[in-house]
This record gives structure tokens, C-alpha cells and sequence, in this order.
């Protein structure tokens, strides 16, 4: 079968569709950053004994199977999203998410929380790999760096939504004890009903359904496309240039998948693994532990740790914002290559200050910030290149991949480092913990350098052919 719909769906202008494509679909990652602050957020509450009173180790035990379901939804949901298609999924993550997030709020003791928490982590999780999938496929190529780069920046809209919204909530004298916390969960679940209503207008990949043998559905659901962006253009559309050939198949069997990334894409796994492991391991790192920075080694009294979590999500999400635009006209390898550079400089001029004892808090904190203008936007773009460099029957499961070994490792790894890194009081201890972090994104940027793909402006057929265009 000969096809156009993929240089269809490039050629569009931009229009309220693709923004409602991206709200109803990018609002996982806000999710995630409310989901990972408030949890961090309310653990002292929770350890209160007017609430659960937990230990800490029931609340570590909490994260990390929250963790741990993020990792199974991610490969789990990975797999079904290539094989059963993007919509269906994205609607079972989400509902999987409202239904963790409400019990959460629900929770008696340590153990229903651990395990509402793992059901809450499954529904994010499974919510990376479909929605990452459908946001580059819908998107038109020239836009598709900075519209992902941005997304995936949004994590910090969540995170400081939660940090603000935990102000008033925990504050014993507008609400009880026990309760506050509750309704802070309840923040991701209205959002997430809201999320669901408006996903009802966003249509299935035309993209995933032409390589699965619907033709006709794909034709259909292009041309409704096409039809709401021209009547809001007031114009023709241009032309579209380029046609495929396709040999769709109802299903890819998991032996060609994997025999696709681990043989004739090996070189991109590597790559797609250094990106990833990086950048989980530099975030897992400082964000996990540097609340006990602070305390411990800058006299910062422990209720205001919570506070510099805003300057530090503003530089997260300004980073993304700023300089997205320029992974689509300077390019990708130029651009991640630099930003996981610029980083590693200037963790490496950070970590030699706070070794000499050269900084106070506010002065760590802005160089925290400026160093995650530029790691934000990195540790985006890892994301961008595991979305869109390998063949679209492996998306979603190489995605989801990535992102549970980046997680896994990152999650695992880092914190227990640097934990015990801070635990040992000593600055040249946690010296060598900054140098290591920035050690891997300097190899992160020289891997990208030698073997990075430039993707910019190109359909996502011409970044790597489809499994269904080869007989």
C-alpha cells in the first residue's frame, strides 16, 4: 500500500488542534511532578501521630514502590501500546492513575499506602510511553523537537503546583491534621478528570493505525484533521510532498521488535542508554538529597527547605521553554550535545565552590538553578531522542524501555548514594558523589556528539523507516 498520510499530518500549520493535543496528552508529566512533591512534601506529616504515623522507612518503602509500579506500567503498557494502538491506552493509564490517586487519599496505614501508591506509579508509568508516542506522531516535524522539549519541562509546573498547594493544605490551622494531606492528593485527581474528558477529542495515531492495516480509519481520522485546521486557517492547506509504501500487518511479533533495536539500531540503544542513565542519575541525585544539602551543610532551617524547590522548578521549566525552539533550527545533535555539556561545566564549577565552602544557600540555590536551565532541557531531549529514533511499531515499548531503566537506575542508584554521601558530613565525600554526576553528562554529551542523530525538521518515517515499509 502506498501511503501520503505521514507527510500529511507534517505539512499542517499549527492550530488549536495540536494545542489541544498537547494539553490532554502532556498534562502526564505535570501529573508526575505534583505526584513526586507532594509525596515528598507531606512524608513529616504523615509521620505525625494524628495522621498514619508512619517510620521512614514506611515512607521510603512507599516511594519506592511508587517507583517500582512506574517501571512495570511503563514496560507493560510499553508493549500494549504498540500493539493494541495509543488511545486505548492512554485512557486505561489515566484511569489507573485517578483510581491510585484517589485511594491514596484514602489510605489507613503504611502498607494500603505503599500499595495505592504502586497502583498510582503503574497509571504514570504506562501514561509515558502512549503519550509520547501519539504527541510525536500528531505533531508536524518541524514543530516536534520544542513542542516534546517543552512537555516534557511542564514536570515542573507540577512540581511547584505542589509544592505551593502543600503551603496551606498542611497548615494545621485551616485544615486538621489527617486531612490536608488527603485533599493534596486530590489535586491530581480532579485534574485527571478534567484530563479525561478532554481526551475524548484527541483521535487514535492515523500513523499506527495505516501500519496496522487500517487504511480506512487512518483516511478518515486525517481528513476530520485536516478539516478543523483548514476552517480555522481560513485558507488552503499546503500541499503535501512524499508518499511510503507500507505492508501493514494486524501485529508485530516481540522477536522482530527486539531483533529491530538490539541489531539494525544497536548504536542508537547505546545512545538512547547513556542519554537516559545520565540524566536520571543527575535529577535522582541533587532532588532527592538536596533538602538534607541544605540542612545539613548550610544550617537552612528544615520547614524552609521546601521553599527553594521554586527557584529550582522556575530554572527547570524556563530551560525547555527558552531554548527549545533551537533543537528544531540548530539542531538536535548541536543542541543536546551542548546543554549536557554546558551542565557537566557548570556542575563541575558548583560542586569545586561548595568543596571550598565559596557559597552560601541562596548563592548554592542560583547556581542549582542556572545549571538546570540547561540540564532541563538535556534530560528533555533524551527524551525526544528515545521518542523518536526508532521505528514506530517499537515507539512506545523503546520509550517505555528507557524510561524504566532510567528510572530504575536513577531512583535506585543515586539517592542511596548521595544519601549516604550527606549522612557522611564531610564536603569532599559529596565532592566526589557532584563530579560523577558530572562525569556521566559529559559523556552523555560526548556519546551524542559522536553517534547523536540529527532528526530536526525530518518526518519521523525518514528518522527511521518503519518495520511495515520493509516486506
Amino acid at each position: 500500500m502506498i501511503t501520503g498520510i505521514p507527510a500529511r499530518l507534517d505539512r499542517l500549520p499549527w492550530s488549536r488542534f495540536h494545542l489541544m493535543v498537547v494539553v490532554a496528552l502532556g498534562i502526564t508529566w505535570i501529573l508526575d511532578g505534583l505526584e513526586v512533591t507532594m509525596m515528598g512534601a507531606v512524608s513529616g506529616v504523615l509521620q505525625q501521630p494524628g495522621t498514619l504515623h508512619l517510620s521512614g522507612q514506611e515512607i521510603g518503602f512507599a516511594g519506592s514502590c511508587y517507583v517500582a509500579g512506574a517501571v512495570a506500567g511503563a514496560l507493560g503498557f510499553g508493549y500494549s501500546t504498540d500493539r493494541w494502538g495509543r488511545r486505548v491506552i492512554f485512557f486505561v493509564t489515566l484511569a489507573i492513575y485517578l483510581g491510585g490517586v484517589v485511594l491514596t487519599a484514602l489510605s489507613w496505614n503504611g502498607l494500603s499506602l505503599a500499595a495505592f501508591r504502586a497502583v498510582t506509579g503503574l497509571g504514570i508509568g504506562g501514561e509515558y510511553a502512549a503519550i509520547n508516542s501519539a504527541i510525536d506522531e500528531l505533531i508536524p516535524a518541524r514543530l516536534r523537537g520544542r513542542i516534546n522539549l517543552i512537555v516534557n519541562g511542564s514536570f515542573w509546573i507540577g512540581a511547584a503546583v505542589g509544592a505551593a498547594a502543600t503551603i496551606p493544605l498542611l497548615d494545621p490551622r485551616r485544615f486538621p491534621v489527617d486531612l490536608g494531606w488527603r485533599l493534596g492528593f486530590g489535586i491530581g485527581a480532579s485534574l485527571g478528570l478534567i484530563i479525561l474528558v478532554l481526551r475524548r477529542h484527541v483521535p487514535e495515531s492515523p500513523r499506527w493505525l495505516v501500519t496496522h492495516g487500517r487504511e480506512h480509519e487512518a483516511e478518515l481520522v486525517v481528513r476530520g484533521i485536516e478539516g478543523r485546521v483548514a476552517a480555522e486557517a481560513a485558507r488552503p492547506l499546503p500541499p503535501a510532498h512524499g508518499q511510503m509504501a507500507v505492508h501493514p500487518r494486524r501485529a508485530f511479533g516481540f522477536g522482530l521488535i527486539v531483533k529491530s533495536v538490539a541489531g539494525r539500531y544497536r548504536r542508537r540503544g547505546i545512545l538512547c542508554l547513556v542519554l537516559m542513565l545520565a540524566q536520571a542519575f543527575l535529577y535522582n541525585s541533587v532532588f532527592f538529597t538536596f533538602g538534607l544539602v541544605l540542612t545539613r551543610f548550610y544550617r537552612t532551617p528544615g520547614e524552609d527547605a521546601g521553599l527553594y524547590l521554586f527557584p529550582l522548578a522556575l530554572g527547570n521549566f524556563l530551560g525547555p521553554l527558552l531554548i527549545g525552539r533551537f533543537f528544531d533550527t540548530i539542531g538536535r545533535r548541536r543542541m543536546i550535545a551542548g546543554t549536557f555539556a554546558v551542565a557537566a561545566l557548570l556542575l563541575m564549577l558548583s560542586d569545586w565552590l561548595f568543596v571550598r565552602d565559596a557559597l552560601d544557600s541562596e548563592a548554592q540555590i542560583a547556581l542549582w538553578s542556572v545549571i538546570f536551565f540547561f540540564a532541563s532541557a538535556a534530560a528533555s531531549s533524551a527524551y525526544l531522542t528515545v521518542s523518536e529514533i526508532f521505528p514506530l511499531e517499537t515507539r512506545a515499548l523503546a520509550i517505555a524501555f528507557f524510561y524504566a531503566l532510567g528510572t530504575a537506575a536513577g531512583g535506585i542508584v543515586g539517592p542511596w548514594l548521595f544519601g549516604r554521601l550527606v549522612d557522611s558530613g564531610s564536603r569532599i565525600d559529596l565532592f566526589y558523589g557532584y563530579l560523577l554526576a558530572a562525569g556521566l553528562m559529559a559523556l552523555a554529551a560526548g556519546t551524542e556528539a559522536w553517534i547523536g542523530i540529527d532528526a530536526e525538521n525530518k518526518p519521523l518515517e525518514a528518522v527511521a523507516e518503519p518495520l511495515s515499509s520493509r516486506e
